[in-house]
C-alpha cells in the first residue's frame, strides 16, 4: 500500500504544486485586497453638493421666519424713520437760522444736531445687531433640519463629503451627486 502511495505522491511534483498553489492564493489574496482598498478608497471619496441657501428658502418654514422678521425689522425701521425726520427738520431750521444766531447758539445747535446723528447711528448699530440676533434665533431650527436632512442623505447614498454648491464655484458637477432632490424628498418638500 504504502509503494502504491509513493508511486502517487511524486515528491517533487508535490512541492511543484504547493508552489502553484501558494503563488495562486497569492495572487487571489493580493486581487482581494486590491478590490477592497478600491472600494473603499472610493467609498472615502464620494462627493456630493446641494444649495444650501436655495434649501432654506425651498422650505415651508422659511415664509414663517420671513414674515415674523420682516415685522421685527419693521419697528426698526420705523423709529428710524422718525429719527431721521427729526434730523432733517432741525439741520433744515438750523441753516435757515444760522445767519441769525449769535455763535454760542449756533455752536449749541451743531452740537445737538451732532448728538443726534450719532444717536441715529447708534440706534442702528443697535438695531442691526437685535435683527442679526433675532434672524439666527429664528433661522436656527431651520438650518439644523435642513443639516439633519443633508447628513441622512449622504449617509444612505455614501458621501463623505458634502459641499454648498452655493458657496462654491463648482466648475464641474455631475447631476448624479446633486443632493437636492434626495433632501427635498427627505424634508417633504415637493
Amino acid at each position: 500500500m504504502q509503494n502504491n502511495l509513493k508511486n502517487h505522491i511524486n515528491p517533487t511534483k508535490f512541492k511543484h504544486r504547493t508552489r502553484e498553489m501558494k503563488k495562486v492564493f497569492k495572487v487571489a489574496l493580493v486581487a482581494v485586497s486590491m478590490l477592497f482598498v478600491g472600494s473603499f478608497a472610493q467609498a472615502q471619496s464620494k462627493i456630493g453638493y446641494i444649495n444650501f441657501q436655495a434649501l432654506l428658502t425651498q422650505m415651508p418654514e422659511a415664509k414663517t421666519v420671513k414674515s415674523q422678521l420682516d415685522i421685527y425689522s419693521k419697528q426698526f425701521t420705523d423709529q428710524m424713520a422718525v429719527m431721521q425726520n427729526e434730523f432733517q427738520t432741525k439741520g433744515q431750521a438750523f441753516q435757515s437760522q444760522s445767519a441769525t444766531m449769535t455763535d454760542a447758539a449756533r455752536t449749541a445747535k451743531q452740537t445737538e444736531l451732532q448728538d443726534m446723528q450719532k444717536r441715529i447711528q447708534d440706534y442702528s448699530n443697535t438695531a442691526q445687531q437685535k435683527f442679526d440676533e433675532k434672524s439666527n434665533e429664528l433661522i436656527k431650527p431651520l438650518t439644523d433640519k435642513a443639516r439633519g436632512a443633508i447628513d441622512a442623505v449622504a449617509k444612505e447614498k455614501g458621501y463623505g463629503y458634502v459641499l454648498d454648491s452655493g458657496q462654491t464655484n463648482l466648475l464641474v458637477s455631475p447631476a448624479g451627486d446633486d443632493m437636492m432632490a434626495a433632501v427635498k424628498a427627505k424634508l417633504g418638500i415637493k
